[in-house]
């Protein structure tokens, strides 16, 4: 896939042009994605009768556990890894231009937040931190270096020092964005709760498994409401085997950059797509991962809404994201 097509992805402004690139990106990885190549074959799928994004088989996320998914002639710049439990197998994502990844995410950012420059950005992101190879990492590490504010930066334990630059905040009025995983964030909540002030935004990445007791996202973003006086929580979306976001800016409901998709599939038939409310399981484009495979069925339960928002209801067990023992050994 040539540069100037590569562009034309962050360029996407209307539905029309999203729906010709997917079709294209599609054929592209059909016939030069090896993994995803053999899975349409094991499905019987004839890629040239592909007519319509909505026809589009999604490679199940599980695969990024058992097999190399990019595409031929490529090598990993960047291997991105999964958190897993123990006993588990991590994801691995390998990323071909990790310059890729930086400018879909950073134009992602800009899209909803406006340039990194203006923030002082703070993570909070222990269970991240403690592992190699996490996307997330790598991301807020570049948006860190572009805000170039003198505080900005990874927090891991000390959270009465993050404290500490948060009253700071209060007092200079600097926009800052606080960035973490759940159960550090409602660590933060009850040791250290304080009134925010409305310039100051908390996007939790989710992540409570192995730490806290699960708690639904409203649970979750009630709790911290209340710790800091704040009238909403926002969300970020995002998975080791995808190179875009989505953000939430509250109520738990999910927006796209103009390059991603969410579609929800039938969690009885995966290869049939529902109509927009329905719950099923969530189907990902993310068009600016052309070098690997742009369309993923991922673990996540969820539904659409008419005006593309998207909302996380849950999660399948492993044994319900159908379709990847076509090529798991």
């Amino acid at each position: 896939m040539d540069q100037a097509f590569i562009d034309d992805i962050f360029k996407i402004s209307n539905h029309r042009t999203f729906r010709a690139a997917a079709l294209e990106v599609f054929h592209y990885q059909a016939k030069h994605t090896p993994v995803y190549r053999d899975y349409l074959a094991a499905l019987g799928v004839d890629p040239s009768r592909i007519k319509k994004p909505e026809e589009i088989p999604f490679l199940p996320i599980e695969l990024f556990k058992s097999h190399t998914v990019i595409v031929e002639g490529k090598n990993a710049e960047v291997i991105f890894e999964s958190s897993s439990t123990t006993g588990t197998t991590p994801s691995m994502h390998h990323v071909a231009d990790a310059s890729l990844y930086r400018r879909s995410f950073t134009l992602g950012f800009q899209q909803f937040y406006g340039d990194p420059e203006q923030y002082c950005i703070l993570a909070l992101l222990p269970s991240y931190l403690e592992r190699k190879g996490s996307s997330l990492v790598h991301m807020m590490d570049h948006l860190m270096k572009q805000s170039g504010h003198p505080e900005s930066g990874f927090y891991l334990d000390n959270l009465e020092e993050l404290a500490s630059i948060l009253k700071k905040r209060n007092e200079d009025r600097q926009p800052t964005l606080l960035v973490g995983v759940s159960f550090a964030l409602l660590d933060l909540a009850e040791q250290y709760p304080m009134k925010l002030e409305d310039y100051i935004i908390v996007m939790e990445t989710g992540g409570m498994k192995g730490h806290r007791k699960e708690l639904i996202r409203s649970e979750l973003h009630q709790q911290l409401k209340e710790a800091f006086g704040l009238q909403t929580i926002h969300s970020e979306y995002g998975m080791t085997e995808l190179l875009s976001q989505a953000y939430s800016d509250g109520e738990g409901l999910f927006h796209c950059p103009p390059w991603m998709r969410v579609l929800i599939r039938d969690p009885n038939d995966p290869l049939s797509m529902l109509s927009g409310g329905q719950t099923g399981g969530i189907n990902i484009i993310d068009l600016a991962n052309i070098h690997s495979c742009s369309f993923i069925a991922t673990g996540d339960l969820g539904k659409v809404y008419e005006d593309d928002s998207f909302e996380v209801l849950g999660r399948f067990g492993h044994s319900d994201i159908r379709g990847c023992n076509l090529l798991v050994p």
